[in-house]
């Protein structure tokens, strides 16, 4: 079949890969979240603010005769390699959003270097590096929403972690747009070593109709302003989270303490906790320092680059950039 030479790039089928492909899926920060709502049929409704630091789990992909996944990494043990993981759900979802099929099987392999069931979108990000990686092995994409609503049928967090770029999210993860711009920042995130689950955070909540965001600006002119801003912007669930795992306040309280932390809060569920500096060196120092009092804890620095307050637009046969 020929391709239709004004379709859209990414709806045109490009060569097969032929070598192992790889993608970073980043962790997912939610610098506030908040509890707006709780829909009829029990999903709740929020607001947040998520950013992609340059950490995460690898995932690799090659052509192969039949669908695998292996499992690496310090929290391979934490994860399971049946049907129900969400890489392989992922494989399945994309072959059925296109038309034509898939093209080949594929062998996928998952380093996994992020703690599992922690708030930072780690099942979720590893979907959507599926994702990416399968559209560009197979060099095709089903259209915007066809693929939009693959991915949120794999989970809420999916559809914001599949252009890994700063968003504002609202609904139940699914509508997004373009963050404020802001410059670069570090973050040094810390996990407790404690596994949260999502659904007894949820059923914790004091509330579900919480207050609004305030009015975010257009641009931060500095990490100065854009952690003041947060700072009047709140994590719903870390009050339940903690009434689970009492050793989030322990993490936020080291964070607090660490020189140049401008604001620490809990991102997602739990129980990774994050503190945003301005610099890679403080934030390195404290990673460091936090490893040194805590060393059954988790704690690394990740770089948040600079947003221009532009909507992402990938094309989704090539990598992210």
């Amino acid at each position: 079949m020929t391709s239709d030479p004004e379709a859209p790039a990414q709806d045109r089928a490009a060569p097969l890969a032929e070598a192992a492909l790889t993608d970073l899926a980043r962790a997912k920060v939610n610098l506030f979240l908040h509890v707006r709502g709780r829909r009829p049929d029990g999903r709740h409704t929020l607001e947040s603010l998520a950013v992609f630091p340059e950490i995460g789990d690898v995932m690799e992909a090659e052509r192969s005769p039949i669908l695998s996944l292996s499992l690496d990494g310090p929290f391979a043990l934490g994860l399971g390699s049946g049907e129900d993981n969400l890489a392989l759900r992922a494989v399945a979802a994309l072959s059925a959003a296109l038309p034509e099929g898939p093209p080949c099987g594929v062998a996928l392999r998952l380093d996994k270097r992020l703690p599992v069931a922690s708030g930072i979108g780690g099942g979720s990000a590893d979907a959507a590096a599926t994702l990416r990686l399968l559209m560009r092995l197979w060099g095709r994409a089903p259209d915007a929403a066809t693929l939009d609503a693959a991915a949120l049928a794999l989970g809420a967090d999916v559809p914001v972690c599949l252009a890994s770029a700063p968003a504002m999210m609202g609904g139940i993860g699914e509508r997004l747009s373009a963050a404020p711009a802001f410059p670069e920042f570090w973050l040094t995130l810390v996990n407790p070593m404690r596994m949260v689950s999502t659904a007894e955070v949820f059923a914790g909540l004091a509330r579900r109709d919480n207050p609004p965001a305030d009015r975010a600006p257009a641009r931060f002119g500095s990490v100065g302003d854009l952690a003041a801003w947060l700072s009047r912007q709140r994590n719903d669930l870390e009050a339940p989270a903690r009434a689970i795992a009492p050793a989030i306040g322990a993490v936020l309280g080291a964070l607090r303490w660490a020189p140049d932390c401008l604001l620490a809060r809990m991102s997602g569920s739990g129980a990774t906790c994050f503190g945003i500096f301005p610099t890679e060196a403080a934030a390195c120092a404290a990673a460091d320092a936090i490893r040194a009092q805590e060393p059954g804890w988790w704690a690394a620095p990740a770089r948040v680059k600079a947003h221009d307050g532009a909507p992402a637009a990938p094309d989704w046969t090539q990598p992210l950039s």
